[in-house]
């Protein structure tokens, strides 16, 4: 299966909350220009979609849903920038067993998408990414290993 995790946008550094942060103007067109270059490698659909609940995340998810036939989208509490990457690997395989999924795009944040996709492919390091990173891993759901494909930075 393929595993893309997506870091936000470029976002405005003060907001009431953390979680209410939204995006800027070149978030929202750096964030596009990562979506068309993920169709152009390929990549036009998703089985499901997780989407952090922050604002930013949410916004990412909706300047880039246009380029993408997706069958489901979720809000998911477990994919803030404090979730746990080791849960939400595991999550996800149960998503995929369960679900027959053949995709799924995870739209987070800074630490955990570095996290995740160090913990799906894993022999590597955590990559950085930067604000509309999105790499794509090749997974084999029954080893629980996979391997990196590409990783598109705006």
């Amino acid at each position: 299966m393929k595993i893309f995790i997506m870091r936000h946008g470029e976002a405005v550094h003060y907001a009431p909350s953390d979680e209410e942060r939204a995006l800027t103007e070149h978030g929202i067109s750096c964030s596009l220009s990562v979506a068309k270059a993920c169709k152009s490698q390929g990549f036009g659909r998703f089985d499901k979609v997780l989407v952090s609940p922050y604002l930013r995340a949410q916004q990412t998810w909706q300047a880039i849903n246009q380029e993408f036939m997706t069958l489901s989208v979720e809000t998911c509490d477990d994919i803030t920038p404090y979730g746990h990457s080791e849960d939400v690997v595991e999550f996800v395989c149960a998503l995929a067993e369960v679900e027959k999924l053949d995709s799924i795009l995870l739209v987070s944040h800074l630490p955990l998408v570095g996290y995740l996709t160090a913990d799906f492919v894993g022999d590597i390091a955590a990559p950085m990414f930067p604000t509309s990173g999105l790499a794509c891993v090749d997974f084999d759901l029954t080893q629980r290993k996979g391997a990196m494909l590409w990783h598109i930075n705006p």
